[in-house]
């Protein structure tokens, strides 16, 4: 069936359009003009035809026509023009189509009471009349169109709302839902009396039997206690002396609520082709940072202890990485090896606009740092020598709420030379700052968390403000010595040992002095600090949110005399111990608090080991022995006190616990005890005797003393 409906569809629209294309054929070979269609049914303010043929010198001419009263029919079309309510628009569609617009200039409102008869429509059916459109050449008309016009009044509510806006009231006076059982739009609902599209004629119909309670549109009932809303038949005596006088707009039932405001109204749908356009990311903590061309913006991360050259960089993440390399041969890509044109990114700012990568390159005439020899390869075929070499990234994001205003990048590049294959640690960082600041993160809200950095200061030179400075333990990298190795943030709740290697020669034996005082300041730049914050968000201005930091006094080892290449208490190993402690909880999250920190150093004595085949630091008085400094933390729970065991009676009986009770009896004569300090305890001592007092006398002055009286005398008769 929907196929044949198809097909008769298909065969009536190609006839429709042959039977057009004919008109205008025949309409070009004669030199004439027809309407299509000559006649015309008009129910709406416009209306729409085509004049077709040679339209070149025709003119339109408009008037109103009415049948004759014995023929009935309409008299020949005529190029007279005459007044009419309707306006005729003209448009050239090629050479051989006119397209003619009517639309009637009237407004379709009916009218009230107070509004003029020109302006409005008197009665439902506003116009009942035939139009004749002419094609005139000259004086002469050529063709004709008939249009039938039957137009009725438009009905629109009393308080029509704006189309585009939505205003709602204040809602601190009036609720949100001032109406709910206005459940059609612009239409009066029946019993509905706070409806707005309902007019007092309609009001009138059902005034008497108004929807009641909220629905209804009574959503803030005075309360009883109103002295306005008693009648007079139902107030009781005492309701003059306890009833409140209260402005209606403090109403309990309105609640809480925020100021009023416009919104604009959601667009209907639309038939019309969308226009799409590239999205705009908007960029929240962890979303990835876009380019240009749509594709992630990345920087060389570690993942799962792999380096991933291209990962993407997440907004308002902080990293700082390292990644090792063999190098057998020069580096050819990158991002060993980088060109500026392809670190000027161009990258999405999160407003709509876009930034661009600003780099600055730093060239290091030493890369000894970054390069350590390789003991998986020892020789190659050629001698390396790699100039340019990309060994770091250090990339600034510079951002304002949830944008980028700017992005600068330092590449640090060098040259490396050696005969042998090499390890190349390079260095990747990516830091968000803040209107050039870079705000320090707190370690928890407020007990440390574990796994965060903890905090300790330094009071600052006539002040009380207290500067910010990390506890750090040795990381030792590459060669493990001392000189290159780096430091390491103490993790709170992370108990960790490390170290590095000094080099120590027979010489610096025989000066033992000068080797302790270098291994202790080796020691100290580990902890730079005087203070230690109990809680991962303390206060820099208070020093009540701070501990001292505490060294153990240790007494010297013993000496041992003139012994040669040997120094006795030299401070090797430095222990840092944390006493934490759970002060709380806090939705169900431990708070926990340092309670102290001391700092201990362990002596020892560095000697020369000579035995083996390697003699030669024995023999050679510069020739270096390698000697471990060893740092390490320790965090230590203290256990909460929790006194003795409660007994089952504490346990089960809890009537009189004024700690699980609202109610609480031991405390009746509170304000008569020495624990009540909201007045002298003598005044308060004073004025309970006066109501014990007043008790007894009540008691024996009343009635159940009276009555005591009189059982107690018929009892002695």
């Amino acid at each position: 069936m929907a196929n044949v409906a198809n097909a008769i569809l298909s065969v009536y629209m190609s006839r429709h359009a042959l039977s057009i294309v004919l008109l205008i054929y025949l309409a070009n070979s004669q030199d004439i003009v027809v309407f299509q269609p000559t006649f015309l049914v008009a129910s709406g303010p416009t209306v729409t035809s085509y004049l077709l043929g040679n339209t070149s010198g025709v003119s339109l001419t408009l008037r109103k026509v009415s049948p004759s009263n014995t023929t009935g029919s309409i008299g020949s079309p005529s190029c007279v023009e005459e007044a009419t309510r309707w306006t005729l628009a003209t448009e050239q569609i090629g050479k051989t189509a006119l397209r003619l617009t009517l639309r009637f200039n009237q407004s379709l409102r009916l009218c009230t009471e107070n509004d003029t008869i020109g302006d409005c429509c008197p009665k439902p059916l506003c116009v009942l009349e035939t139009l004749q459109v002419s094609a005139c050449v000259g004086s002469t008309p050529q063709a004709s169109l008939l249009i039938q016009a039957s137009l009725y009044a438009q009905l629109f509510p009393i308080n029509a709302g704006s189309d585009n806006q939505t205003v709602i009231p204040n809602q601190v006076y009036q609720p949100l839902g001032v109406c709910p059982c206005d459940l059609t739009h612009r239409v009066c609902d029946v019993r509905c009396c706070c409806d707005q599209d309902c007019s007092s004629a309609d009001l009138k119909l059902f005034a008497s039997h108004c929807l009641p309670g909220p629905f209804g549109g009574q959503v803030s009932p005075a309360p009883e206690y109103q002295c306005s809303v008693q009648s007079s038949e139902n107030t009781p005596d005492w309701f003059p002396f306890l009833c409140v006088h209260s402005p209606p707009e403090n109403n309990p039932y309105l609640g809480l609520f925020y100021q009023g405001n416009t919104v604009s109204s959601i667009p209907g749908p639309s038939f019309q082709r969308p226009m799409l356009t590239a999205p705009v990311p908007v960029y929240v903590q962890g979303s990835p940072i876009v380019t240009l061309n749509g594709q992630f913006f990345t920087i060389p991360q570690m993942l799962f202890g792999q380096c991933l050259k291209r990962a993407p960089v997440a907004f308002l993440k902080d990293f700082s990485v390292e990644c090792v390399s063999l190098l057998l041969s020069c580096p050819t890509g990158a991002p060993l090896q980088t060109q500026l044109t392809d670190l000027s990114t161009e990258v999405k700012n999160g407003d709509g606009g876009v930034v661009v990568v600003n780099v600055t390159d730093v060239v290091i005439p030493d890369v000894s740092v970054f390069v350590s020899d390789s003991s998986v390869v020892n020789t190659i075929s050629e001698r390396l020598e790699c100039p340019n070499v990309t060994v770091a990234l250090d990339y600034k994001f510079f951002w304002t709420g949830n944008g980028i205003t700017g992005i600068t990048l330092t590449r640090t590049v060098g040259t490396i030379t050696s005969n042998q294959s090499v390890m190349l640690t390079a260095r990747y960082s990516a830091a968000f700052l803040n209107r050039e600041f870079r705000p320090e993160s707190n370690s928890g809200n407020p007990g440390y968390q574990v796994g965060k950095p903890v905090i300790a200061g330094v009071v600052e030179n006539g002040t009380e403000v207290i500067q910010r400075r990390i506890l750090n333990i040795w990381k030792s990298v590459h060669d493990g010595l001392c000189s290159t190795a780096q430091k390491k943030m103490v993790i709170f709740g992370e108990n960790s040992t490390s170290g590095c290697l000094l080099p120590v020669s027979r010489h610096d034996l025989t000066q033992c002095n000068l080797l302790r005082e270098k291994v202790t300041n080796l020691q100290e730049t580990l902890i730079a600090a005087t203070y230690v914050a109990k809680r991962g968000n303390p206060d820099f201005t208070s020093l009540m949110d701070w501990v001292n930091i505490s060294y153990a006094n240790l007494k010297s080892s013993a000496a041992m005399g003139n012994v040669t290449s040997a120094c006795d208490g030299v401070p090797s190993h430095q222990h840092i111990q944390v006493w934490t402690l759970i002060t709380g909880q806090i939705g169900g999250i431990p708070q926990r608090e340092i309670h102290a920190l001391e700092v201990d150093y362990s002596r020892t004595t560095w000697t020369l080991e000579c035995g083996g085949g390697d003699i030669s630091s024995c023999q050679d008085p510069d020739a270096p022995q390698l000697f471990s400094i060893t740092s390490s933390v320790t965090f230590i729970d203290i256990p909460v006190n929790t006194g003795p065991p409660k007994s089952r009676f504490q346990i089960n009986f809890t009537e009189y616990d004024c700690n699980r009770n609202d109610v609480c009896w031991p405390e009746l004569a509170f304000p008569f005890t020495r624990y009540f300090t909201g007045e002298p305890y003598s005044q308060s001592l004073a004025k309970g005797m006066v109501l014990v007092g007043m008790f007894i006398a009540a008691s024996i002055l009343g009635t159940p003393w009276r009555q005591i009286r009189q059982a107690w005398h018929n009892g002695a008769l």
